[in-house]
């Protein structure tokens, strides 16, 4: 069972009326658990594993980066058995053929680590869950305003809580951020309390060839220390 049911946060879960079914599904993921684990490594031989106890843990939005072994066919697997269950990504996503490959997948969201107008275009227009990399007031806005789903804000390790409240400022206010890239547990609060709306959980969470507990106990860590940080 999720060691926790439910987070409050920034964003509004029903945004608009316009809202997708897809846009409402992963706000309320987020609003349960603002964590999105990002497999980079995996192997499609372990991936349902891993996924299963993240899952189990309550993190239920998982993302294969495409710089993974068979990153595709991992996508696929976790898209058959996890479908209802978890929101699966695709990360490292730099073209728009990419965004078609990963469609075609099962992949419903679309991760990137730098801001491809391009490729948030081709995911926008595929119905698909837009989150690409930004690191600055421009770029943020520049994504906003071509309809991406999410900002993510990478490298995390370069923008301090006092920036990110200084960016939080002058954004939307129901502009879903994620806070990706050297995130620790240990920063979790702070980032919250700047306006991070969730995080990416990359090499903190799974490294290539960890086992299953290993993963299990990291994320055990994340959550609880969101518990420590109410919204």
């Amino acid at each position: 069972m999720p060691l926790i049911k439910h987070f409050r946060y920034r964003s509004m879960v029903d945004r608009s009326a316009e809202a997708s079914g897809l846009e409402v599904e992963f706000h309320r993921h987020l609003a349960a658990m603002p964590l999105v684990a990002i497999l980079r490594g995996v192997r499609p031989e372990e991936v349902e594993a891993v996924a299963a106890a993240l899952i189990d843990v309550g993190i239920t939005i998982i993302e294969v980066p495409l710089n993974s072994r068979e990153p595709l066919r991992s996508v696929e697997l976790l898209a058959r058995r996890f479908r209802g269950q978890a929101l699966i990504g695709a990360g490292t996503v730099l073209s728009a053929e990419s965004v078609r490959d990963c469609e075609r997948a099962g992949a419903q969201l679309i991760v990137s680590p730098n801001l491809n107008l391009e490729v948030v275009r081709e995911t926008v227009t595929r119905s698909l869950l837009s989150a690409p990399g930004c690191l600055t007031p421009t770029e943020a806005f520049a994504a906003l305003d071509a309809q991406a789903s999410a900002v993510k804000l990478f490298p995390g390790e370069l923008l301090s809580s006092a920036a990110l409240k200084a960016m939080r400022a002058v954004l939307p206010v129901t502009a879903t951020i994620l806070v990706v890239g050297g995130v620790s547990a240990d920063k979790i609060a702070a980032y919250r309390d700047a306006g991070a709306t969730g995080f990416g959980i990359g090499g903190a969470l799974y490294r290539a060839g960890a086992s299953v507990a290993e993963v299990r106990r990291n994320a055990v860590e994340f959550v609880a220390a969101l518990a420590d940080t109410p919204r």
